[in-house]
């Protein structure tokens, strides 16, 4: 890697970790901790799944998610059931209350960089960020692919 490369490279990281602060701080108080949001929005994305499956998506120790889903279900955000093909194995879906605290904290964050990028960006850094966007996702799923 050369000193353009890593410069880059610096400066995309530090650029998109901007933007994840702001994204951040725009988030309604719902009185959850960013790890439980966290972890709420891996179950949606998810569908019904597994602790086990959770700590491998999040790089965390199952154990580790114990707490916040105990938390997350006394809330009624999840639910967790025995898994009917291995009664060992247990299942954590989504509740419909879940659903919509996740729905809620996403379109104020969506309208927060809705607004933004109308007030901030001209129309080709608009267009520019837009091509950028799948770019950014492949960057990002590609730890996971390997």
């Amino acid at each position: 890697m050369n000193v353009s490369e890593i410069s880059a490279a610096t400066e995309l990281r530090e650029s998109v970790m901007a933007v994840a602060r702001q994204m951040r701080r725009h988030r309604p108080d719902n009185g959850l901790t960013l790890s439980q949001m966290q972890l709420l929005g891996e179950i949606s994305r998810a569908g019904v799944t597994t602790p086990a499956e959770l700590g491998a998506r999040l790089q965390v120790r199952t154990q580790s998610l114990t707490d916040s889903l105990n938390e997350l279900e006394g809330r009624g955000l999840i639910a967790r059931r025995a898994d009917e093909a291995d009664r060992r194995r247990q299942l954590v879906e989504m509740t419909a209350e879940g659903l919509a605290m996740v729905a809620s904290d996403r379109a104020e964050r969506d309208a927060w960089l809705r607004d933004t990028m109308r007030d901030t960006l001209t129309t080709l850094e608009f267009d520019l960020l837009m091509l950028v966007a799948p770019i950014l996702r492949k960057l990002a799923s590609a730890d996971s692919a390997r």
